[in-house]
């Protein structure tokens, strides 16, 4: 749940404090469901899912309209809440080039360059790199993304000058499949883009340019994501080292198990030897063959809507210093509010957003 407001007068302060122009800066509201009629929506969509817990925010990924019409306008900056990542430069090129909203072909080749972009430095080499397998030079130094983006919609990526890491065919179309789940149809706000029949030439070095993509008309639904109260998570962990240390700490898990399953869920993880790559289930699985590992450290992790209970996880493997298993140490706790998220999709007609200048917005 963002405050586009709050943070368009904070920008503003801060260019006040630094000495600098007044900015002009709009601001994107109607991504934040809030209305009763919305609300009711909502849980029509949600029913259980909800499982009923307090709904803290609701938000819908807004599309590139408002910030186009705002640039178009005179904005110099753009504040929004949720808005799809794509669109943050879908829209500065509908502002730039004046495309009709519902030129499909542009719309979608300019979201694909917008998806290039919206995670930083993993198509210049971040994301990407496998050290023996994939190496990229200077990584630490990695360069921020560059779209050169022309009037058909078809666009170059590069990276910014004198920079590490490096931008290639293989950096191009790792990040353009990233997040996709049909190339043929990848659904945001403005459009349906389809790269079912992309290309990616090298123009030479970090210079890459994709074509061969269009679009088709956008989702008649809009995504949102609803936050609601999900209790309280505890999370504590111990280490154990040296002689029998990957026994003892399942020996360990096996002891908070059996003082508190039956309070409240938990899970185990043997950092470092089961956990990534085990299971959801909660605790550690039998039938996982036992190593060997020396150098371990449990994590217990409970969720339960009750504080005090939740609580007992951290009690319990706090015991384990001298209650449990012989050598154990290091233990560290942590108790915080739980925020859980569901999404849906409702009618776009049922969302009203518009954007306004800042100094056009009430104190």
């Amino acid at each position: 749940a963002a405050n586009p407001v709050g943070a368009a007068r904070r920008i503003a302060e801060l260019a006040a404090q630094q000495g600098l122009p007044a900015p002009r800066i709009a601001v994107i509201h109607g991504d934040a469901l809030d209305t009763p009629d919305q609300r009711d929506l909502l849980r029509q969509r949600l029913g259980a899912a909800l499982d009923g817990g307090e709904v803290v925010s609701a938000t819908a990924y807004l599309g590139a309209t408002e910030i186009a019409q705002a640039l178009a306008a005179g904005a110099q900056i753009v504040v929004a809440g949720r808005v799809a990542d794509p669109s943050l430069t879908l829209g500065p090129a509908l502002a730039h080039f004046g495309w009709r909203h519902d030129d499909w072909p542009r719309l979608g080749r300019a979201t694909m360059a917008g998806h290039m972009l919206e995670c930083g430095l993993q198509v210049t080499g971040g994301y990407f790199c496998v050290p023996g397998l994939k190496e990229v030079p200077d990584v630490h130094a990695a360069g921020f993304p560059i779209a050169e983006i022309h009037a058909d919609g078809e666009f170059v990526i590069g990276k910014a000058a004198d920079t590490g890491g490096m931008v290639d065919a293989r950096t191009v179309k790792e990040q353009l499949l990233y997040e996709v789940h049909d190339p043929a149809r990848y659904l945001t706000p403005d459009v349906t883009a389809d790269l079912s029949q992309a290309r990616v030439e090298e123009l030479g070095r970090d210079r890459v340019a994709v074509r061969g993509i269009t679009g088709h008309a956008r989702p008649a639904e809009l995504k949102v994501n609803v936050c609601h109260h999900g209790g309280w998570l505890a999370e504590a962990e111990i280490s154990y080292a040296g002689v029998q240390a990957e026994a003892r700490a399942r020996l360990a898990a096996d002891i908070v198990h059996k003082r508190l399953g039956s309070a409240l869920r938990l899970r185990a993880d043997l950092i470092g030897a089961i956990s990534i790559l085990d299971n959801d289930a909660g605790a550690l699985r039998h039938d996982h063959p036992g190593g060997q590992a020396r150098d371990v450290r449990l994590r217990i992790a409970g969720e339960h809507a009750e504080r005090a209970i939740a609580e007992r996880v951290l009690r319990e493997v706090t015991a384990l210093y001298t209650c449990g298993p012989a050598g154990g140490g290091g233990v560290r706790t942590a108790l915080r509010p739980r925020l859980n998220m569901v999404s849906c999709t409702i009618p776009r007609e049922a969302v009203t957003s518009g954007w306004r200048f800042l100094d056009e917005i009430p104190q």
